[in-house]
């Protein structure tokens, strides 16, 4: 479940669960929580970049180079992984490699620690939950001049695109 009554862990700097608040009380305070970005990268070696809807509680209608969100209460990061590509991309049965962290992103919106993967494949992406608005396919050596162009979550600027610009080229075989 997604929206403000969507229940979430409030964590501490090590992680610890400090308590399980609702999602509209963690963004109305800024607690810390739990997020995951999935870096999705075809065999063309180009990222999945995607537009956010102009309703989402933090950066609408941004640009994004991964997919992802916030962890549910009590679930894995890696549970959580797979539950967002799905909802928002309709990847079903892909399992995201881990690609970084914890890290830690803070601004004047939002504070998260963060874990991010990456999924490779040639396979289209339909945006399914009404979160994502569009999407295109960046070849990754341009990544980083097409963030420049528009407007891009800062959390995933800050945090993955690094990560996604250091990953490895797939194999050809």
């Amino acid at each position: 479940m997604t929206g403000p009554d969507e229940l979430v862990d409030w964590v501490g700097e090590d992680d610890e669960v400090i308590a399980v608040v609702r999602r509209e009380r963690m963004r109305r305070e800024r607690l810390l929580h739990r997020a995951v970005f999935v870096a999705v990268i075809d065999g063309q070696d180009r990222v999945v970049v995607h537009q956010r809807a102009a309703w989402k509680d933090v950066w609408p209608s941004a640009w994004d180079v991964c997919f992802g969100g916030v962890v549910a209460a009590g679930e894995s990061w890696a549970d959580a992984a797979r539950r967002e590509l799905v909802e928002e991309t309709g990847l079903e049965a892909v399992e995201p490699a881990p690609m970084g962290g914890p890290f830690a992103f803070g601004d004047e919106r939002v504070a998260l620690l963060g874990r991010a993967y990456l999924v490779r494949t040639d396979r289209s992406v339909s945006a399914r939950d009404g979160e994502v608005v569009a999407v295109d396919r960046v070849p990754r050596a341009n990544l980083v001049r097409w963030s420049l162009g528009r407007t891009v979550c800062p959390d995933s600027l800050h945090c993955v695109l690094p990560l996604i610009c250091r990953a490895p080229s797939a194999s050809r075989g």
